[in-house]
């Protein structure tokens, strides 16, 4: 038998080192391809988006580069309405909720020194007709009628503050002043029930928005030619008998007084002239030339009184005064000093109540003083 070939003593057999290596390499290289085809077929299967993006045209895009730079403005971020929760908001409102009603009450003033039934009104914004209705009782439709340490009513709103009287009905108070039955129904504070509304007589009800004709307490028009006079039993001391003759107006007007802003009443329906501030004492100005036709105590709450006929259908007054310096049938020319202010009859503090007439009709003083 042919004998193999030894090698020769102490050599060892030949080996490639490299071999086995390639091997471990090829297998990582392989079950890396794996992974990889594995991720891309999931990437397509469940996360790949549904629609592409649409291609942004090679026109806008050199637009965009050939456009000149701008500052972005501010932005707020935006809310995600799932993990962000949206802020609360509330709408601001005058009104008082129903369930508390002392916004709703009828509140109580005492009168102080220097008050005026307008003041009053204005401090409660609610106009001052509503607070003479509210104290007819008291005040009689006269606004002059108040006096330091009365109690006046004032509504919470603007109306008729109404007594009941036997045989009244809810439709026919309504009419009377003008104002909606399902406002007074309404009204929370009047306690009425709204299937069968009753009121006792004497109660008091709001009538919201109603609103009446008021009785005028004022000295009548006295013209020089008035030869008959004015009654001194029933408008004062200072009325005159008349049948004067004298100086004559203008036709222009200045301020009776040296302040020319008011204190108190300005010209309402209830008080047919404004009151013009001033302290005790202070000099009182004829505000056109003419002749006297009343001159003293004045009723009505007017005090100590001028009443100046002007002899061209206007007349002017001034009241509550402290001094009366002229007499009836005195001539006086435009600026000339009648008088002066101060705080008789109904007032709580020194002015002067200042009247224009004409014809026997009330103009608006602010209509002709310059």
């Amino acid at each position: 038998m042919e004998k193999q070939a030894q090698p020769p003593t102490g050599v060892q057999p030949f080996s490639n080192p490299s071999s086995g290596r390639l091997i471990t390499l090829g297998a990582w290289l392989l079950a890396f391809g794996v992974a990889a085809l594995a991720m891309y077929l999931f990437w397509r299967v469940t996360l790949r988006p549904t629609s592409a993006a649409p291609a942004i045209p090679d026109s806008v895009k050199q637009a965009a580069r050939e456009a000149p730079a701008q500052s972005e403005p501010a932005s707020l971020p935006l809310l995600n309405p799932v993990s962000d929760p949206l802020p609360i908001t509330r709408r601001s409102s005058i009104h008082t909720n129903l369930t508390d009603h002392s916004d709703e009450d009828m509140r109580v003033y005492l009168v102080n020194k220097g008050d005026s039934l307008f003041a009053i009104a204005s401090q409660f914004k609610v106009k001052p007709e509503t607070v003479l209705w509210a104290n007819y009782d008291s005040l009689n439709d006269n606004p002059h009628q108040i006096s330091i340490g009365m109690q006046l009513n004032i509504p919470p709103l603007d109306g008729v503050y109404y007594k009941w009287q036997d045989g009244d009905t809810i439709g026919g108070v309504a009419a009377r002043f003008e104002a909606k039955v399902e406002d007074i129904l309404s009204w929370l504070p009047n306690n009425l029930d709204l299937v069968d509304p009753k009121v006792e007589a004497g109660q008091m009800i709001m009538i919201p928005g109603g609103h009446r004709e008021m009785r005028q307490w004022i000295i009548p028009t006295i013209t020089r030619g008035t030869r008959s006079g004015v009654s001194a039993s029933v408008y004062g001391g200072g009325a005159c008998t008349g049948g004067y003759d004298g100086a004559v107006g203008t036709g222009g007007f200045i301020w009776p007084a040296a302040n020319h802003f008011l204190s108190g009443n300005d010209y309402w329906s209830g008080h047919l002239a404004v009151d013009v501030a001033g302290l005790e004492g202070s000099p009182v100005y004829a505000a056109d030339s003419g002749v006297v036709v009343f001159a003293g105590w004045a009723t009505g709450g007017y005090g100590y009184m001028i009443m100046i006929d002007h002899g061209n259908g206007y007349q002017t007054l001034y009241a509550h005064l402290s001094a009366v310096n002229v007499g009836c049938g005195s001539s006086v020319s435009q600026g000339s000093t009648i008088g002066a202010i101060g705080s008789t009859g109904n007032s709580t503090g020194a002015h002067l109540h200042f009247e224009v007439r004409y014809n026997g009709g009330f103009v608006n003083p602010w209509q002709v003083l310059p």
